[in-house]
Parts: structure tokens; sequence; C-alpha cells
């Protein structure tokens, strides 16, 4: 995603920390303009010897309390789709589910709710050695895979509904802004920040040591719908408002 934003951005670059980062106009005041670009997921836990992989949450959703509350959150990677981020690019996989012939008669009630604990993904791999071969490993990156659904528009209301979608529209809004070259006052730097979902949220500080101290920051958000879910939903005229309240906030306005 970041190595999208530099190409999509004339001007910018990642810099030391892998935030992607633009800046507009000279002299002050100076203000920051951010966009948090990392999500909740998971690592590569274990490889097992017949390809299965196990699975490690990273991140913690901002709507959602410590366990035991991570089982609902887990339970959206039972049977769904998954990309991994190897070293060789994304590959493809799927979170298994228990199977309904051999579960067929059982009694279900006591059952503990799915954890990522019990996920097993399945790469098409037969072997430790197959799985490697495609370029994932123990603590390679896994999401949820992005299926964005876009629906409605005949009354002007649209939407689009998929993991992330608030996250990934306010960035998109943040982009847009910066990419109507506004009139700015003093500078502006736009960052397209990472571990913002870190304890000590490396990515944006970094910025600040770097580049700072800033007069004024803003976070580019927009609202959403069913937040931290697969179907997490946002409008289409939210995103076009904050792109919007960006190029002004840009321009010295509030």
């Amino acid at each position: 995603m970041t190595d999208s934003l530099v190409a999509l951005l004339p001007g910018s670059a990642k810099d030391r920390a892998g935030n992607v980062v633009l800046t507009l106009g000279r002299g002050t005041p100076q203000r920051l303009a951010v966009c948090p670009l990392d999500e909740p997921g998971y690592v590569i836990g274990n490889i097992t010897e017949d390809g299965y992989l196990t699975l490690r949450r990273l991140g913690r959703p901002s709507t959602t309390p410590p366990p035991p509350a991570w089982a609902l959150y887990d339970q959206q990677l039972e049977g769904q789709r998954v990309t991994l981020f190897g070293r060789k690019g994304p590959v493809p996989g799927v979170v298994g589910v228990k199977s309904t012939h051999l579960q067929r008669g059982r009694p279900t009630g006591a059952e503990a709710p799915f954890t990522v604990d019990e996920a097993y993904v399945d790469i098409g791999a037969s072997s430790r050695d197959e799985a490697r071969a495609l370029g994932v490993d123990v603590l390679t990156p896994v999401a949820l895979t992005k299926r964005p659904l876009h629906y409605g528009g005949a009354d002007g209301n649209a939407f689009l509904a998929a993991p992330l979608a608030g996250r990934r529209g306010a960035c998109a809004a943040l982009a847009a802004a910066a990419l109507a070259k506004p009139p700015v006052r003093g500078t502006v730097v736009v960052a397209f920040i990472v571990q913002s979902l870190q304890a000590s949220d490396a990515g944006l500080n970094s910025v600040k040591r770097l580049l700072g101290p800033f007069d004024d920051v803003t976070v580019a958000g927009v609202p959403a719908k069913f937040p931290d879910t697969a179907v997490e939903t946002v409008a289409l005229t939210d995103i076009e408002a904050a792109m919007k309240r960006l190029v002004a906030w840009m321009g010295g306005g509030r």
C-alpha cells in the first residue's frame, strides 16, 4: 500500500519508519495531517509439518475491549479468505472450518466459540518446505482478504463495505486532498503513518521527531458503521466531505 501511495503522490517518499510523507508549501505555521494505514490483524505463529499455518494476533481494534471479547473479533476469520503478505508477494489462503459431516449429530451447546488459537490456514502447501517456498514464514502478516462491496447510489446515497473501510476511506480523502493541490497556508506535512496500533504510536512519533515541531495536527477520519468487522461500511458522501474539510484545513480554515 505504501508503494502505491508513493506512486500516486508526486513528491512523496517513505521515511525510515515506513511512513509515506509529502510536504506541501513552505514557511510557518507548520502543520501535520495524518492518516493511519495499518490495521489489526494476525501473523503466522507456526507452520505445521503438513503445510498448514497457525496464527497469532497483532494489533488491536480501536473498538474492541481486552479478552475475552477478542473471541467476537476472531470469529469473523472462520471459513474466510485471507491474504498473507509474504516476501515474494501476496499469497491467498483460507481459514479452515470444522467438517459438517464429522460434526453431524454431535451436541454443540457446550462448545466454546472459535478463537484464533483454533485457526488453521490452508495455502495449498502439503509440507513446511512448500509453504516457505511460497514466500511465507513465521511472523508473515495475515489479514482478511479485501473484497470491497459498492452498493446504493440510485438516490445519491452510495456506500462501501469492506474490512477497515473507515480507515481506508479516511486515507483516500487525505490523498485526494493532497492531489487537489490546494493553496496551502505555511507548511503542511501529509503523512500516512504505520505502527499506529502499537502502544508507542511509533509511526506518528517518528514524523513529529523528524519533521516537527508542528503548530497543529489533524487526523483524517470518516464515520463508519459496523466498525472492526468484515462489513465495516462508509458512505461515499462522508469521504467526499472529509476531503473538502482537509482541503479547507490545509488552506488555514477549520
